[in-house]
């Protein structure tokens, strides 16, 4: 009987190198359920999510993909108990101090979008530091959406658009696609082609509305601190599965 280990390298030898998402977006979910059903507080379910993060940040290494996006911390997720919210910020101050060195030791470029400002000063202030150290690594970008919502985003976007449009710096008849997109938290980074979201629910929860348009969607029910490189790659191998046509027909996509 094969170990793990030799099962997860079959299965990652199974992916088409040249066909790898190179932006994957997850929406990670289920730390409160796995805290529950160990017997445990929320917090301790959010602290093993981090061992998931490591895993997916590893994965999608190791195959190729250029950028991940994780779902860390939405602005809905405010009006969760105070104490929850206090341990979530400290979770993630002290895991970005932690991982830091880790980070540069295999080119990781670390990002945060959304309402920064909302955040903690520690927190706000460690990202800061985290992402300037970080700037110049070019292997994968790691970014972690944080007291974000793609409603506020957009209002966001709106805003900007119309200031420019009021300074004159922007004509109103000349607003496309490429403005919106150039106005988002996301600017500069290629939207998503793969979204993954734990837990079993099967809703986008706010997330990357405009971005992911044409991303294909792969659903499990394991629960985010349940996570592994496995998982991802059965994502992504399900991805290579599918047929991009972006509105066009299958003939044209591979003519016959």
């Amino acid at each position: 009987m094969k170990d793990p280990v030799e099962l997860l390298d079959e299965l990652k030898a199974r992916i088409d190198p040249e066909r790898v998402p190179g932006h994957v977006a997850i929406i990670m979910d289920g730390n409160g359920r796995w805290a529950k059903q160990h017997g445990e507080h929320r917090i301790v379910g959010h602290a093993n999510g981090v061992r998931s993060v490591r895993e997916a940040l590893t994965g999608a290494r190791e195959i190729g993909v250029k950028h991940l996006t994780l779902y860390a911390f939405s602005t809905e997720n405010w009006n969760r108990p105070e104490s929850e919210v206090n341990a979530l910020m400290d979770l993630l101050v002290k895991t970005v101090v932690d991982e830091l060195a880790e980070l540069h030791a295999n080119s990781v470029r670390l990002k945060a979008i959304g309402d920064l400002e909302s955040l903690p000063d520690t927190c706000r202030d460690t990202l800061k530091d985290a992402s300037r150290r970080t700037a110049g690594n070019d292997r994968i970008t790691l970014t972690l959406a944080l007291s974000y919502s793609a409603r506020w985003e957009l209002t966001e976007m709106a805003r900007r658009i119309a200031v420019k449009a009021k300074a004159g710096e922007l004509d109103p008849a000349s607003i496309d696609e490429s403005t919106v997109s150039a106005n988002l938290c996301t600017a500069g980074t290629p939207d998503p082609e793969l979204l993954i979201r734990t837990s079993g629910e099967l809703r986008i929860s706010n997330f990357l509305l405009w971005q992911i348009a044409y991303a294909e969607l792969w659903f499990t029910p394991v629960l985010w601190p349940d996570f592994r490189k496995e998982h991802l790659f059965n994502a992504v191998l399900d991805y290579q599965s599918r047929e991009r046509r972006f509105g066009k027909t299958s003939e044209q996509i591979v003519p016959r």
